[in-house]
């Protein structure tokens, strides 16, 4: 999950294209998401 994390910062910073910060904004609400119900799991 911290990689994809990083892996969407990446892609929000480097963007020059509003559309894809956009989409790499909502792939960090969704990975967090994730992090989140890994964490309910363990």
């Amino acid at each position: 999950m911290q990689e994809l994390n990083r892996e969407a910062n990446t892609l929000s910073s480097k963007s020059q294209d509003i559309e894809t910060t956009r989409a790499a904004v909502d792939m960090k609400v969704l990975i967090e998401q994730m992090r989140e119900q890994v964490q309910n799991i363990e």
